[in-house]
């Protein structure tokens, strides 16, 4: 079974995660985190398949999360979705150019999740 550390200080997220991965019948054990201090921890205790990481967080923001967990040998080929607000493109660069397996921009579609969850995962 999937395993998916959803890391957002907003609880959005894992509704609209847990309808997506109904909707792709692929059977799915969400984890939560509202830090990037609480995600490393739970990557310390948890296996995870894929993890959908929030840009703007207070404490370590989703950059400062994607470098450490990128440095770790045993998470450098983990599929990290990039969620944000930021527009900018220099941004974009910035989280592809530090590990992002891919990035999407919020506000999204339900339909825009599953193209991505889709091809980090298959």
């Amino acid at each position: 079974m999937n395993s998916v550390l959803i890391v957002d200080n907003s609880r959005t997220m894992k509704g609209i995660a847990d309808e997506t991965f109904t909707e792709l019948n692929i059977p799915c054990h969400f984890l939560e985190a509202d830090s990037g201090k609480t995600a490393l921890e739970e990557l310390e205790s948890n296996r995870v398949s894929l993890i959908l990481l929030n840009w703007n967080m207070a404490g370590m923001n989703g950059i400062e999360f994607l470098k450490r967990v990128r440095a770790m040998p045993v998470h450098r080929e983990m599929p990290i979705i990039m969620i944000t607000s930021e527009t900018p493109k220099y941004n974009m660069v910035e989280a592809l150019q530090n590990g992002a397996t891919d990035i999407m921009v919020k506000p999204f579609t339900k339909k825009d999740l599953i193209e991505k969850i889709s091809g980090a995962l298959f």
